[in-house]
């Protein structure tokens, strides 16, 4: 089904791999279409405990494919066929803040680690934002490349951006869009990990194995939810539905079995997300 990406499933973890190599894994309609599809399919899995995302060969992805773009830009053509690739990942239940373009990654249930290992840029960068985390090589290359494109800041960058590295920063990289490589960005608070080249994915990986053998996967969906909807939400009623949240939690078996592994100096035993 797939054409530019790939989908491998290991319980626990999921990694899902921008496939144009050749193209250092530049975006083109039909390889969103299959993201899309592929998310989907990572949280209907029970085996996945969270997904990796990162591209082949020596980029993430550098943005959309240039030949793509001049081909929209010359005919106003935008049509791609994506017959059987039609999915709705995320939670619906999450709100319209979460639906819009490729803001439902920060809907889906699951931890998403962007394993970034070459150049990011673009609709790339965008995605990578919209990631949870980054895992991130020191010779990563970014940019955020739309102000030399005629272009504005696209796909919730002005909304994400600001809040990670906040708005002088946010608006340097916007306004100039000029390259920083993967140390820059640690220091400017955009690396969650700071790699060594080559290892992101690992890394990434040994962070999602160990949240899968020592945390409740329903914790995590459920502290995800709070971390995204409370950035919208007064401190008041982010409270209330902390409270409401934290009652029905000490009725979950997932509690139970928290305090009894604990008492018991065993590893827990956590069920899996069953998505429908």
């Amino acid at each position: 089904m797939y054409q530019e990406i790939k989908l491998d499933i290991e319980d626990p973890i999921a990694i899902i791999t921008m496939n144009r190599p050749d193209r250092l894994n530049a975006m083109t309609r039909r390889m969103l279409a299959e993201l899309r599809h592929a998310f989907a399919a990572a949280e209907t899995d029970e085996r996945v405990v969270g997904t990796v995302l990162t591209g082949a060969g020596r980029g993430f992805c550098p943005g959309m494919d240039m030949e793509a773009l001049d081909n929209i830009s010359s005919t106003g053509e935008f049509s791609v066929d994506t017959t059987g690739l039609e999915a709705d990942p995320g939670d619906s239940t999450m709100g319209d803040d979460f639906v819009t373009g490729i803001t439902y990654l920060l809907s889906l249930r699951k931890p998403l680690l962007a394993a970034i290992n070459g150049p990011c840029a673009g609709l790339g960068f965008c995605i990578a934002l919209l990631c949870d985390m980054r895992f991130v090589v020191r010779d990563a290359k970014f940019s955020t490349a739309f102000s030399k494109r005629g272009l504005v800041a696209e796909h919730a960058t002005s909304w994400v951006l600001p809040r990670l590295i906040g708005s002088s920063r946010a608006l340097d990289l916007l306004w100039s869009a000029r390259k920083f490589d993967g140390v820059e960005a640690d220091r400017l608070g955009l690396v969650d990990r700071l790699c060594e080249p080559g290892t992101s994915v690992d890394r990434a990986r040994e962070y999602l194995n160990e949240l899968a053998m020592t945390t409740s996967p329903t914790s995590l969906m459920m502290m995800k939810q709070q971390v995204y909807r409370d950035l919208m939400t007064p401190l008041g009623p982010a409270m209330l539905e902390t409270e409401r949240l934290m009652a029905e939690s000490l009725n979950r078996v997932d509690f139970r079995e928290g305090v009894r592994s604990f008492i018991e100096e065993r590893p827990p035993s956590f069920a899996r997300i069953k998505i429908s």
